[in-house]
């Protein structure tokens, strides 16, 4: 496919398309000769257009030179008549309207642009009787035989009316027939009525040879119009036979291009007469016009009728002949010859440019800021041809901003396609073509001329958006930067240019004519690094167009400025034991100069390389590992210099100050022994103290701040311990009840942070009135210290060596129900006997420590204070190394109790304790856990705090059954309580069962049972 066919092709589709939007169609029918100014119609009421929302404006699309039939009144889209005579018969000539309608069309554009509508209208012209019927002829001569018979029909041609319908020939009349003759009307298929004279009587030419009438013809229309011919008769002689045509309707197609001389048809009629009698002669009936006879030829001898002169089938597509057959008598034979003539694709297609925007001079002009789809004129494309010979497209030869819009079939709008440029193209030349699709085909091609008119529609336009400049700081006024230049796609004053600076410019000068930019101030890169304002370039056009460009001055710099630290004594501080090559501190220092300028770099002045500073960063590293103990700060210079040239400096003091770890566990003091006890007489009154527990810290601060609490042996209450003092009083007068040796198990924390530290130790107080054997003492001392620490000193028993898994399962179950008895009678008994615990006054009883090489110490009396929550529970002895997890209820501990050598036993083994911590609370201490280990194979043991109970009251939640052993297996210590008062919960220590081997046990075998125990310490 070709351009040419491609552009065709889109052509067609165009042609197809219609727009409904902008497209409608109005039908008024009217009589022919009307008169002048007569309303035809009304547009907008007709289309219902509404006058509100615009001023619409009504303009009549006609061609220059025309004399239009009607006008349109801009205003109100009315029509009216002209003085233009409106002729039916001259609008519609020729037969071949006679049967159809006739009409023409005029286009009416509605503007605005916005409001646009083409509104093609179609005026029916109706029919008026204005013309009377007409014979051919004024006389009319007509031969008959004498011996025609009776009721012989002879031919009469026809009169004819240019108008059509009822207005055209109605009747015929014969005016005096003489009785001799009468008329008859015979109607065709076409609808034609043929005059038809009918012979009354003999005729006898001897005595009559001649008969002169009247033939009157009237229409049908109001009023009635009519006309009248001679009707002449002339008798003639007897001929026998009249000529016989072979065919009586003959149809023929030619095409219309057929050159002069081509034979059309022949004709044949044949008559039975003899001799002269037989000749026939062919010759046109009145009926066939003038016009017709000069197109073809017929021979009177043979009745072939041939092309006369050129036919046009646009000027008359049919040609209807009636051809006679005479063999001299009055009755010839008549035929009627059809001629088609057949299209020929000889005429090329027509284009009827009717602008919308008059043009001048030949050119239509527009504005750069019409907008798209503004209509500039309507093309009306035809074709005399038919079908495929008069199928026209319509396209535009150049590729422009317009183009056709198809409105009806063979009407376009010619309109704009895209914004205009008058900066791009000034002027438009292209053609509009119309082709048929004939083969081959034929176009014709119009031209259009468009030229635009210049708008500021461009405003000025930098050549960068952005505009960087830089000058050295310390610069001299009016010093020259550079020179703005913006250009503009307009001409004349849109294109005059002025410069203007925006606001932040205060330190620039502009000219406004040249656009040179100078500096009206010094500058001071420290003051201000960057300078950013916009310069405008603004046209002279109307209304006046600017744009702006930003523009950024840097100020360079220069080393004017020394390094300056933040501080001129940087002091840091760091935990002891930090490891070497830590990062103790960083040091930081500013230099408001930039780039080289301000590439500072560090050193240090005066160190006995105990520290390592990075020259760039600043961070200062150890060289040693901290010791408070031994050194608690440091002190160094340091100095910075930058890269500048000449380079600057400055220098600043460091401190370095080491501060506590709590690396430090408790140190028991007293007791101290292990293995030592001290006398607590029945006579003993409440509140008095009957021992003391006091350690020291080697670290500082909170670090050295201790807690005593009692974390196990005082299940019934009897004994309390000051958490500050370290004392212990008598909560309650002793019983005989209590007679015995109570061991406590007291736990010794500090308050250090992370970590707090602890320490164990055990508290042996012999409840009797004397002493009596103090071997007996030292015995269960011994018995007791290799009890697990979470049991009484009364409720010891040999270790479990075997026995059923259901037992020890019954006896658990046992336990826990003898436990919830034991809470409920304890609370009965103690709201009855509150009154028991208040007394006003209590007697002080002193005790002895009781040792194998120390005399009777008296027991310090110390002020009841108010008791604390424990740090941690119960576990080990000696040491305690504390692992604080994320839970906050419990503190895991791993520690050692070593027994003395002279407890130890022969034959008892050693287990190997892989987790145990190797360090010791005191070289001297007993190691009391050297032959034990918790067979559970997870933290057992868990202190939780509690709910606190009232003041002043002591309640056993649970005991630890007789038959039950502790090892030390559970690792975990609740935290300090946040409450007043001291109580835990241990709990979840858990075990799968003893600790067993296969085969005879030379060892000591330990069961830890599971059982959840409260303390509540008021």
């Amino acid at each position: 496919m070709n351009l040419k066919d491609f552009y065709l092709l889109a052509a067609l589709v165009a042609c197809l398309w219609l727009d409904p939007a902008i497209a409608q169609e109005l039908i008024y029918p009217i009589r022919e000769e009307l008169q002048e100014n007569v309303l035809i119609g009304n547009i907008p009421k007709d289309l219902n257009i509404s006058h509100t929302s615009a001023n619409l404006v009504y303009r009549l699309v006609s061609k220059a030179g025309d004399n239009p039939l009607l006008r349109v009144l801009s205003s109100t889209g009315e029509i009216f008549t002209t003085s233009n005579r409106i002729d039916r018969e001259k609008l519609c000539p020729g037969s071949s309207y006679e049967e159809s309608e006739c009409s023409f069309e005029i286009e009416v554009v509605i503007l605005p642009n916005d409001y646009f509508r083409l509104i093609k209208i179609k005026i029916i012209v109706k029919d008026t009787n204005d013309n009377a019927p007409m014979f051919p002829s004024p006389v009319i001569n007509i031969s008959i035989p004498e011996n025609t018979l009776i009721n012989s029909r002879f031919a009469i041609p026809s009169a004819t009316d240019p108008d059509t319908g009822s207005n055209s020939v109605y009747k015929y009349e014969l005016v005096n027939g003489q009785k001799a003759f009468d008329l008859d009307i015979v109607e065709t298929p076409e609808g034609e009525k043929w005059p038809q004279l009918i012979v009354q009587q003999n005729l006898d030419r001897e005595q009559k040879d001649t008969y002169v009438m009247k033939i009157k013809v009237e229409d049908g229309g109001n009023p009635q119009k009519s006309s009248t011919a001679i009707l002449q008769v002339t008798v003639t002689d007897v001929n026998d036979n009249r000529p016989v045509f072979k065919e009586g309707q003959i149809e023929v197609h030619i095409p219309e291009n057929s050159p002069v001389g081509t034979s059309v048809v022949q004709l044949q009629a044949t008559d039975a007469d003899v001799g002269v009698n037989a000749e026939i002669k062919y010759m046109f009936g009145n009926q066939v016009s003038p016009v017709t006879k000069r197109l073809f030829g017929l021979n009177s001898t043979t009745g072939l009728i041939t092309v006369q002169r050129p036919l046009d089938r646009e000027e008359t597509a049919i040609h209807k002949l009636s051809v006679l057959a005479s063999d001299g008598s009055s009755s010839p034979a008549r035929a009627t010859v059809t001629i088609n003539v057949t299209d020929v694709n000889d005429n090329a297609p027509n284009i009827d440019l009717r602008y919308i925007i008059s043009p001048i001079n030949g050119t239509v002009r527009l504005s750069e800021k019409d907008p798209i789809n503004t209509k500039i004129a309507l093309i009306t494309v035809s074709d005399k041809d038919t079908d495929v010979n008069g199928k026209v497209i319509c396209f535009i030869e150049k590729d422009v901003p317009f183009h056709l819009k198809a409105v009806y079939d063979n009407q376009y709008l010619l309109e704009t396609s895209a914004l205009l440029d008058y900066e791009g193209t000034k002027e438009y030349n292209f053609k509009i073509v119309a082709s048929d699709s004939g083969k081959p085909s034929l176009n014709q091609t119009a031209l259009v001329r468009v030229r635009l008119e210049d708008e500021n529609d461009n405003p000025p336009v930098f050549s960068q958006p952005v505009i960087e400049l830089s000058v050295k700081e310390n610069n001299k006024r009016d010093l020259y930067l550079t020179t703005f230049s913006a250009t503009d796609e307009d001409s004349g004053k849109n294109a005059e240019i002025v410069y203007q600076l925006g606001p932040n410019a205060s330190f620039f000068d502009l000219d406004r004519k040249t656009g040179q930019l100078t500096a009206s101030r010094v500058f001071d890169r420290e003051d201000q690094e960057e300078f950013r304002f916009v310069v405008t370039a603004r046209d002279n056009g109307t209304p006046p167009l600017q744009s702006q460009a930003t523009v950024i001055v840097t100020v360079l710099d220069e080393n004017d400025n020394n390094p300056k630290f933040t501080h001129n004594h940087f002091q840091f501080f760091v935990s002891e034991n930090l490891s070497k090559y830590s990062t103790v501190g960083v040091i930081t220092v500013t230099d408001a100069d930039a780039g080289e300028n301000a590439a500072v770099s560090l050193s240090i002045l005066s160190d006995n390389e105990n520290f390592i500073l990075d020259p760039y960063t600043g961070v200062i590293k150890s060289n040693v590992s901290f010791d408070r103990e031994q050194q608690s700060s440091y002190t160094f210079d340091v100095k910075a210099m930058d890269s500048g040239r000449p380079p600057s400096s400055s220098a600043a003091k460091v401190t370095i100050n080491v501060i506590d770890v709590n690396d430090n566990i408790p140190i028991v003091i007293y007791p101290p022994s292990n293995t030592s006890f001290k006398l607590v007489p029945l006579s003993a009154i409440p509140g008095s103290v009957v021992a003391e527990v006091f350690a020291v810290d080697g670290d500082t601060g909170m670090n050295a701040e201790l807690k005593y609490t009692i974390v196990s042996g005082n299940n019934k209450g009897l004994f309390r311990i000051d958490p500050v003092t370290g004392n212990i009083t008598l909560e309650e007068k002793p019983t005989v009840s209590d007679i015995g040796l109570h061991r406590l198990v007291v736990n010794i924390s500090d308050l250090g942070y992370p970590r707090s530290l602890h320490t164990l130790v055990l508290v042996f107080l012999y409840v009797n009135d004397t002493v009596g054997n103090s071997s007996y003492i030292y015995d269960l001392i011994r018995r007791k210290i290799e009890t697990p620490i979470d049991k009484s000193i009364g409720e010891s028993s040999g270790p479990y060596q075997g026995g059923d898994y259901l037992t020890i399962m019954i006896a658990i179950v046992a336990g826990a129900m003898v436990v919830i008895v034991v809470i409920f009678i304890t609370i009965l008994v103690r709201c009855r006997h509150a009154s028991r615990f208040k007394a006003a006054q209590r007697k002080k009883q002193g005790a002895e420590w009781m040792s194998p090489n120390q005399e009777n110490k008296q027991n310090k009396k110390k002020k009841r204070k108010k008791r604390k929550s424990p740090k941690s529970s119960l576990l080990n002895f000696v040491t305690i190394e504390e692992n604080k997890p994320d839970d906050p209820a419990h503190e895991p501990i791993n520690g050692t109790i070593s027994l003395p050598a002279e407890l130890e036993e022969p034959g008892i083994g050693r287990f190997d304790w892989n987790a145990a911590p190797t360090t010791t609370f005191k070289p001297s201490s007993p190691d009391l856990a050297r032959h034990y280990k918790s067979a559970s194979p997870q933290s057992a043991f868990h202190l939780k705090a509690d709910t606190p109970v009232s003041v002043k009251k002591h309640h056993v939640i649970q005991e630890l059954p007789l038959d039950n052993t502790f090892v030390g297996g559970c690792d975990t210590l609740s935290k300090r309580s946040s409450t007043s008062s001291d109580h835990f919960s241990a709990s979840e220590c858990s075990s799968q069962g003893g600790f067993k081997t296969k085969g005879p046990l030379h060892n000591r075998q330990v069961v830890l049972s599971v059982w959840r125990v409260t303390f509540r310490l008021d």
